[in-house]
């Protein structure tokens, strides 16, 4: 259903005589700061290094962090989850998978352990939202990685459902080495690039830090309300 936006004008034009503006502006000028902190902040570390505040950051959100080659991620990631207690398992339909050597361990090794797994499938809608719910084990990959937060920058498309990160029980998230960067700012900056160079970006992109917390309530921490209990990162070094 497409809205229609009515008194346009007559909004704008009294929203300008409050700001004591004598015209109507047409476009928003991009302010010009004198001092841009944010920038700053972690700027001159190596890849290594954010990769130890990364890990340092994992240890205050009660998330796991693990470091693999690409060589040994198929074997890290069994590992993950056999400590898991397995499946079901719900993960993305996602060409990266096949690029990092996992397609023998999801297609192959899990079934042969009798390790259900589903792969989120558009053509079938809502259907894999039930899947979803029922899976034990969600696993995805982060586009962007944020450092000083631990954070994983997750975008949604078709073959990548939102859900698959938030309603299975626990969480493993493969995060190439190469996709880690300060913080927020510098993801704000890619995608910003992103859209100015004419990419479609997800209509839901998920900041992810660790499993679900909460402490609305006296103060009183609560893991796993809006989301996994569990979480593991595994960092895949790609450099």
């Amino acid at each position: 259903m497409v809205g229609t936006i009515q008194n346009r004008e007559t909004f704008i034009r009294q929203l300008s005589s409050r700001l004591q503006r004598s015209t109507i502006p047409t476009h928003v000028e991009r302010p010009q700061w004198r001092y841009t902190p944010q920038h700053k902040t972690l700027q001159n570390l190596s890849q290594d290094e954010l990769l130890g505040v990364l890990q340092k950051q994992c240890t205050r959100i009660n998330t796991n962090c693990i470091v693999t080659s690409a060589a040994d991620l198929a074997t890290t990631l069994e590992k993950v989850i056999d400590d898991y207690d397995g499946g079901p398992i719900m993960t993305w339909q996602d060409e990266r998978f096949d690029a990092y050597g996992l397609t023998a361990l999801l297609s192959d090794t899990l079934p042969k352990k009798q390790i259900e797994l589903h792969t989120w499938d558009s053509t079938i809608g809502r259907d894999n939202i039930a899947l979803v719910e029922k899976a034990n084990i969600g696993i995805t990959i982060s586009d962007i990685t944020l450092a000083e937060s631990g954070t994983a920058v997750l975008f949604s498309n078709p073959n990548h459902g939102r859900t698959v990160s938030f309603l299975p029980t626990k969480s493993i998230i493969l995060m190439p080495k190469s996709s880690i960067v300060p913080r927020m700012t510098q993801a704000a900056v890619q995608i910003r690039e992103r859209l100015q160079n004419g990419e479609t970006l997800a209509s839901c992109i998920n900041f992810i830090s660790g499993p679900s917390n909460s402490a609305d309530i006296e103060m009183i921490l609560v893991v796993g309300v809006h989301g996994p209990m569990y979480m593991t990162y595994i960092i895949i070094d790609d450099l």
